[in-house]
């Protein structure tokens, strides 16, 4: 699929991704801020900012205003936050494009931050934050994250604490979208029935006399660990959730896509090595996951479950002895076909609409400043090896690199680090 790739004076990168077929259109904004740009004190404010984002502008005074015009349009719309972006998008008919284009762009560009709505906004995180809590299955990531990173930036809540939502004021919101909404950090992808000369009109009409100015940064992160970890939060689950992770590479790495592979042998479909051991030999638990996760400055490789509380010590036992499998003895031919087979298809599949589309662009311009297309992808995928993926396992399945988090009816932490061994 064709793209075109267009940078504005002030710095704005501008893809558009013609969809001829598609009857749809979708614009998304992504800019390089989330809590990783955060200190301890404003630890929560990218995620903050992006709910009163949707709160009101000088053009659109409330919140009402914003949804009802695109409700009225049969739109999808939503934003999100991460540790190195935040998001916002509209979806809808192609017909639609100019109307959405310009409520997005005013959301970006010209939210107001009311106070009313922002002391009403604090009650709904902290709300949000007990909802995550109560959910083991997601909460065990944030677990994971402190675990590894501890008291630095990637190591906090993408919400932030409670005390700190509490404690924010409009003037923080004005600072910090001063410090970091800027040109040059952003990203704006419209994706699917239009092209590039509707959106360059759209896009010098709005953005092309923005002013850019001097850019926020994140503190790298540091990494330190000598032996296997531990963190357990106690809680009165029929069910534990876990996850084991170890330290793997950031997002630049060549190794990035024999990872890939690897968690695609390892838990990456219903015939995958750990599905086919906890579900349906052992009957251990429901869903059991396997992946890289990877950012600008560092990684980990996480294998996630949620298995029967009485049973935890025989699959983390279970879990390790098919990771060792990986050290020891080549994966097949056959097997590593199904698994490449497995992966591409399942990525094409998810690039079928616009908002896919231009998540799976503006990503990789934002984060990468390079874009790579799916057949590209498809290519390296094909491309890994079984004895690359031997040499990995071997590299990040150490006992210097693992950790577990954990999430269930359990206080003692030290009967699961004599567990922790390769």
């Amino acid at each position: 699929m064709k793209f075109s790739k267009k940078v504005l004076k002030n710095g704005l990168r501008v893809i558009t991704v013609p969809m001829k077929d598609n009857p749809t259109v979708t614009v998304l904004v992504l800019v390089a801020t989330g809590s990783k740009y955060e200190n301890k004190n404003n630890n929560g404010i990218s995620h903050f900012l992006e709910h009163m984002c949707f709160k009101g502008t000088v053009k659109r005074p409330k919140a009402v205003d914003i949804s009802k015009e695109l409700d009225a349009l049969g739109s999808q719309y939503n934003a999100f936050t991460a540790q190195e972006y935040t998001g916002y998008y509209a979806k809808s008919d192609a017909r639609h494009f100019n109307q959405i284009f310009d409520i997005v762009s005013d959301i970006y560009l010209n939210s107001a931050f009311p106070e009313a709505e922002m002391q009403k906004e604090k009650g709904v995180i902290i709300e949000e934050i007990n909802m995550y809590e109560d959910m083991p299955h997601k909460h065990v990531q944030d677990l994971m994250m402190k675990l590894l990173y501890g008291d630095q930036p990637a190591g906090w809540n993408i919400t932030g604490s409670k005390g700190n939502i509490l404690n924010m004021k409009r003037e923080d919101f004005l600072n910090y979208h001063q410090k970091h909404y800027l040109p040059e950090a952003t990203v704006l992808v419209v994706a699917g029935r239009v092209t590039e000369k509707q959106v360059l009109e759209q896009v010098n009409k709005i953005f092309k006399n923005i002013k850019s100015g001097r850019k926020g940064q994140k503190i790298k992160v540091r990494e330190k660990q000598l032996k296997p970890e531990v963190l357990i939060s106690f809680k009165e689950t029929d069910q534990t959730h876990f996850i084991l992770g170890m330290r793997t590479y950031d997002l630049f790495s060549k190794k990035s896509v024999v990872l890939s592979v690897l968690g695609g042998v390892l838990g990456g479909g219903m015939s995958s090595r750990l599905f086919i051991k906890l579900r349906e030999e052992m009957g251990v638990g429901y869903y059991v996951r396997a992946y890289n996760d990877s950012y600008t400055d560092h990684g980990f490789f996480q294998i996630s479950a949620g298995v029967d509380n009485k049973r935890i010590n025989e699959v983390i036992r279970a879990v390790l002895e098919e990771c060792i499998k990986l050290k020891t003895t080549l994966v097949s031919e056959e097997e590593l076909k199904k698994v490449k087979e497995c992966m591409i298809g399942n990525m094409k599949l998810s690039l079928e609409s616009s908002d896919d589309i231009a998540n799976f662009y503006g990503g990789q311009e934002l984060l990468k400043r390079q874009i790579r297309s799916a057949e590209t992808k498809a290519k390296e995928i094909r491309e890994v090896t079984a004895r690359q993926i031997q040499a990995l396992a071997k590299d990040i399945f150490k006992n210097q690199k693992l950790n577990l988090a954990l999430i269930g009816p359990f206080r003692e932490k030290n009967k699961f680090l004599e567990l922790l061994k390769f």
